[in-house]
């Protein structure tokens, strides 16, 4: 892995009354000049790198005497209490962890040394720039954090549903995520990065231009958390019983396959539900049918490394799936809730330094600086050093320390030995176990300590034109105009052009695109890439979620628009259909006690028409009577519920008494497969077969709806 590593650079530029340095890599430096002070640390000493943390080495590990960095990750872990300040909003949830197959060959980690082992597991999904009481359909990166309770200790990996990352460096992790957050004069906007300060850092920041890409795209509004890929990001190692070493990247793949919303269902989502992601995986756990993801491996020695276009160590990067395939070796199931939402989903407490025999990190300096802010970012949330105490984080198996007292010890070691060495014999506690015990592979670093970034992390645009590129048409058009969409929010306008110029770098017909969504005047000359940009990329098909669609139509749910007069059959026939797909069906009725069927029947209903809109449904069906649709007829609640399942491309089963509906709700049932006319009981097979691609792509031009 003999990668180069060069200093600072010196290509300048101006902004304003500011000189900007750009440095090999492509980090940018803001020059103090013009009226503008040095940057300090807290205690005054001027800063001459603010980009880079200190490595041994260009591409070596951080150094525990950066003192800046150390003050400043210090800093921004304290900043809130006791809410966290990233992932604050978190739903739960308990399960276990089976091992395909023995890894016995590449790691000794406990877990995969044999078949069928079975683990106790837990899962805090979240997402990241919102407060506690944010809603769930916002736009932004989800956490994926599993904490996996083996037999030789607890191994947590904090994850998110997306591979890549904003920064190189963790140094600059404060940056990004107070540009995120709520502008700090007015604390708005809430779970929002349509904002002046959030694109101002990205268009700022190169190395953000990939995962802005992949912010964008559909990735960051998913229906539900049971239909969303997990991702380690960074690089990690695998170490074997004989010290060998093989690099590995972690993902977790949803068994129901992906799904993810437009941005006006987002929008309504947030409106008619906030809880709408909780509810999701609650609703399924309890209904017994538990969401499962299989645990993928992407596994590489330093032959790839050496040879792959990127640097390994760059968590703003991807490996393909085409060049590295993943190995799926396990499966995740999650089959019980959290008995009291405090006592665990809010003090689970996720550190990525929290590794076990055959896990090992690698020098991926925002893994390096991870792995010191989270036991920081601990310690102030949950009080002391002993929140390892609390169950939900405490190992499962047997453990033995010295450590002692502190706030809330809930034990503390018993007999007189709390240090060692002692001579008490077996009464002096536990001891090193050189062959069973932790040890860390043994990497050869050598280098400079310098505040650098490596010249093979200079590169920031291809991966982002090989993601847009790898999308299909319609996913592009949901890129384009979420760019256009938060750029619109942007009240500087130099600050929508300097990321149209980044865009420029990427892909010119996206460019153009978002330039003429925003009536820019003039097209900005492309940005200055740190590295010429790699245009021979090709596409990676796992990168699209609707080429990575389900086969099925398990795990969704069906509003029904019930009224009274309902075919008693055709409804049963419809929900034994859905029944035997796996599928929920929810009543959707004028009022909530329900209706009488056209046998008689009083049949519940689950919701209101007007508390349960479509949007909440991944199709819909119209089981109206002619007396029900003629009560419906000037119900402005039943044609939103109607035009909006129409607008966002949903599958409609319907009757015939309800096609004067359809028609007032503006749809058009001639010539458009994804009504799926319901006469007779055998049709609901059909209806629920349709369902299966989940939207009806080819409508969208006709309701402009990308």
């Amino acid at each position: 892995m003999a990668k180069k590593a060069s200093g600072n650079g010196s290509k300048t530029a101006r902004l304003g009354e500011q000189e900007i340095l750009r440095g090999e890599g492509g980090e940018t430096h803001q020059i103090a000049g013009g009226g503008v002070p040095a940057l300090t640390t807290q205690q005054g000493v001027p800063v001459a790198n603010d980009q880079n943390s200190l490595k041994i080495g260009a591409r070596g590990p951080t150094a525990l005497e950066d003192f800046h960095f150390r003050e400043k990750i210090f800093h921004f872990d304290h900043e809130r209490i006791p809410e966290r300040v990233v992932h604050a909003r978190g739903f739960g949830a308990h399960g276990y962890f089976e091992t395909y197959e023995s890894l016995a060959r590449i790691t000794r980690a406990d877990l995969f040394q044999r078949a069928g082992e079975k683990i106790p597991a837990f899962v805090r999904f979240s997402t990241v720039a919102g407060n506690k009481g944010s809603a769930d359909l916002a736009r932004d990166v989800r956490g994926f954090a599993v904490k996996l309770y083996t037999k030789e200790g607890n191994w947590d990996i904090v994850g998110n549903n997306i591979p890549v990352f904003f920064i190189q460096d963790a140094i600059k992790f404060p940056d990004i995520i107070h540009a995120a957050k709520q502008e700090p004069e007015r604390g708005f906007p809430q779970a929002q990065t349509a904002h002046d300060n959030f694109w101002d850092f990205i268009s700022l920041t190169p190395e953000s231009i990939n995962m802005a890409l992949w912010i964008m795209s559909d990735r960051t509004i998913p229906r539900s958390f049971r239909f969303m890929e997990g991702f380690g990001v960074h690089t990690f190692r695998l170490v074997n019983s004989a010290g060998n070493s093989t690099f590995v990247k972690f993902h977790w793949k949803p068994k129901l396959g992906m799904q993810s919303v437009l941005w006006n269902e987002a929008v309504k989502i947030n409106g008619a539900d906030p809880d709408f992601h909780r509810r999701d995986l609650w609703d399924a756990i309890q209904m017994g049918d538990f969401p499962e993801w299989e645990l993928g491996l992407q596994l590489f020695d330093d032959k790839f490394a050496d040879k792959f276009e990127f640097d390994i160590l760059d968590p703003t990067k991807i490996i393909p799936e085409e060049e590295v395939p993943v190995r799926r070796v396990g499966r995740l199931v999650l089959d019980r809730c959290v008995d009291n939402f405090f006592a665990e989903t809010e003090q689970v407490a996720f550190c990525t330094q929290n590794i076990v025999p055959g896990i090992d990190f690698t020098n991926d300096p925002l893994l390096q600086g991870r792995n010191f802010s989270y036991l920081d970012t601990q310690l102030k949330r949950l009080g002391g050093p002993n929140f390892t105490h609390l169950p939900v984080n405490a190992p499962k198996c047997p453990f033995h320390h010295f450590q002692q007292d502190g706030h809330m010890a809930f034990h503390n070691p018993k007999g007189r030995a709390n240090y060692e060495p002692n001579s008490w014999g077996p009464k002096g506690g536990p001891r090193e176990d050189p062959t069973k015990g932790f040890t860390s592979f043994p990497e050869v670093v050598n280098g400079e300590k310098r505040r650098i970034r490596p010249e093979s992390f200079a590169d920031h645009y291809s991966q982002a034109r090989q993601f847009y590129l790898s999308q299909t048409e319609i996913e592009q058009g949901h890129i384009a105009a979420a760019f256009t969409f938060e750029l619109s929010k942007v009240e500087t306008p130099a600050i929508r052009a300097r990321m149209v110029a980044h865009l420029r770098q990427v892909d010119e017909a996206l460019a153009q695109k978002v330039a003429e969504g925003l009536r820019l005047r003039e097209l900005p000359a492309p940005a200055e890439p740190a590295k010429r940009p790699n245009t021979k990329l090709p596409k990676s098909s796992a990168l699209s979620i609707v080429m990575n669609g389900p086969k099925d139509f398990k795990g969704r749910k069906v509003g029904a628009l019930v009224t009274d007069g309902v075919d008693a059959g055709l409804l049963k026939a419809l929900r034994q259909a859905l029944k035997k797909e796996g599928v929920l069906l929810k009543l959707v009725a004028p009022m909530v006690g329900g209706v009488e069927a056209s046998d008689g029947s009083w049949i519940e209903a689950d919701e209101k028409v007007d508390g349960g809109p479509s949007v909440l449904f991944d199709a819909v069906a119209l089981l109206v009577s002619d007396e029900g649709a003629e009560l419906l007829a000037n119900e402005a609640t039943a044609r939103d519920f109607i035009a909006d399942a129409y607008a966002h491309l949903r599958f409609i089963g319907f009757t015939e008494a309800a096609i004067p509906l359809l028609e007032r709700a503006g749809a058009e049932p001639e010539g458009d497969d994804g009504l799926v006319p319901l006469r007779r009981a055998a049709d609901s097979a059909g209806f629920v077969a349709a369902c299966r691609n989940l939207r009806y792509w080819k409508r969208g031009p006709k309701v402009k709806q990308i």
